[in-house]
């Protein structure tokens, strides 16, 4: 219970947006209801994914601005793949129909791939990971655009729709979207991985002081490869979930995800100077920050202003977050 009080102590914006949320949820028609509910599961269930691959190069002072463009390219790529052979507005024609989970497999070994490519960049050539991934980022949407050639993607088997946007239970419009036990999944993978290996050691080491890590025995090339490896993994499988879920893909897809991903991460406590963030503290700022699109939406703001709304949520958090680690030193 401490830890809990200590953590909302510490992050002040959580507390806000959440008594905001609480007022207008008894102020306003529906917002307290299931079918919102399970639409703000579905919605942090990706976010949260995405957030948890983002997770890592922040904890060791970098970043990733292509996780946005990842997301698309791997729902452009699974929706190539697990179009329906018959559905005549087939981007490749000649393209044979693959199991969706052998899609699955290709995007995250592409995923992989971009990752690798990242963390080589940054950990061997020692480019800084905002020009990296900004170049990455671009890469990745020239490439998108040349793969569909800029044409939206559709005629999706009907297996592969139903079993990302399934759900359990559906008493009085109680439901439990699938997409919710496999985002749990892999929080509870990356809660061991952070918390219980060397590896997650290793992190938050370089993340405190990469050359005292260095120094002490640390392989900080390694662990930085394999953090940007995974980050790619995790845009992959978002990318492979979030085409199921819309139903469809395009070259835009994914555009600013990477933004909501750092913001979640910075509300939720991860530490932009490195070192610091949990697992917990991540779901809590993407659930907060999902939150606060769905206050704006039930509030009637027009949506043109969320954008600006969200980007002052970032910056103050960003600068509680450097606030009171100065504090801290």
């Amino acid at each position: 219970m401490k830890k809990v009080i200590d953590y909302f102590k510490g992050n002040p914006i959580v507390v806000m947006l959440t008594i905001v949320s609480i007022i207008v949820g008894f102020t306003t028609k529906n917002f307290f209801s299931w079918s919102n509910f399970g639409n703000l599961m579905s919605n942090t269930a990706v976010r949260f994914i995405i957030a948890l691959g983002v997770s890592g190069c922040l904890i060791t002072k970098g970043t990733d601005l292509s996780a946005g463009r990842q997301v698309g390219l791997a729902a452009c790529l699974s929706g190539i793949l697990v179009q329906r052979a018959e559905y005549t507005g087939r981007l490749f024609p000649n393209l044979p129909e693959f199991n969706m989970f052998v899609a699955l497999i290709i995007v995250v070994l592409v995923g992989a791939c971009f990752g690798a490519m990242n963390g080589l960049i940054v950990s061997r050539l020692k480019v800084p990971p905002f020009i990296t991934t900004l170049g990455t980022q671009t890469i990745v949407y020239g490439l998108c655009l040349v793969l569909t050639n800029a044409q939206p993607i559709g005629g999706f088997r009907d297996s592969y729709i139903k079993v990302i946007t399934g759900r359990i239970g559906s008493v009085k419009g109680f439901h439990l979207p699938y997409l919710l036990f496999v985002a749990a999944a892999f929080g509870l993978f990356f809660w061991f991985l952070y918390n219980k290996t060397r590896h997650g050691k290793y992190m938050y080491a370089i993340g405190g002081n990469e050359v005292a890590a260095e120094v002490s025995g640390v392989n900080t090339k390694k662990t930085t490869l394999l953090i940007y490896i995974t980050a790619g993994i995790m845009y992959a499988i978002a990318g492979w979930l979030l085409a199921a879920k819309s139903g469809g893909a395009s070259a835009g897809m994914g555009q600013g995800y990477e933004l909501e991903a750092i913001a979640g991460c910075t509300i939720g406590g991860v530490s932009t100077t490195g070192g610091i963030g949990t697992v917990p503290g991540v779901l809590v700022g993407v659930l907060v920050f999902e939150l606060l699109k769905i206050v704006l939406q039930f509030l009637g703001v027009n949506p043109y202003y969320n954008f600006i709304v969200q980007g002052i949520v970032i910056v103050v958090a960003v600068a509680l977050d450097i606030r009171k680690n100065i504090k801290k030193k």
